[in-house]
């Protein structure tokens, strides 16, 4: 899989249904008539996504207030996000795809280059999709310190 497809501002945000920590059901359409950050990493209790995941975490009041929910989205199973989500205290739903479907479908899963290598892999990305359901920002291979004060640089929240 070296010819990633990726997202661009305009297009129609791929619609998804997929299991959060609990087990339930979250399908991006819930969000619909709000803006939702979707953002995607490796994996659960890593340092870099761990950072990154407790950023959403202590911004999501600033976000919210903005009119922004977010939802984070791993290969790991429910059981780790459970683990993961607790551990850090995260206050965001994190939904599960270990089939790499919606990673996929959304570029963010694919060729990358890691330490000079290139691997296939989850692509560390984040999106913005409007109230419609359309993709307004969509960033790839985002470093996971500092991405959610650059994020809110970008949105001015």
């Amino acid at each position: 899989m070296t010819d990633n497809h990726r997202l661009s501002p305009g297009d129609p945000a791929p619609d998804f249904t997929l299991a959060d920590a609990d087990g339930n059901e979250v399908s991006l359409a819930d969000y619909r008539g709000r803006k939702v950050v979707v953002y995607f990493y490796p994996a659960a209790s890593t340092p870099g996504c761990t950072k990154q995941a407790c950023d959403f975490r202590d911004n999501l009041g600033e976000l919210n207030e903005a009119g922004l929910a977010v939802i984070g989205v791993s290969p790991d199973k429910p059981a780790k996000l459970a683990k993961f989500r607790d551990a850090e205290q995260l206050n965001f739903p994190l939904l599960s795809d270990p089939e790499r479907k919606v990673l996929t479908e959304w570029g963010a899963f694919g060729e990358k280059t890691m330490y000079g290598k290139k691997v296939t892999g989850v692509i560390r990305s984040t999106f913005l999709v409007d109230a419609e359901g359309r993709i307004e920002v969509a960033q790839y291979n985002v470093r996971a310190t500092g991405h959610v004060a650059k994020l809110r640089r970008d949105l001015s929240v």
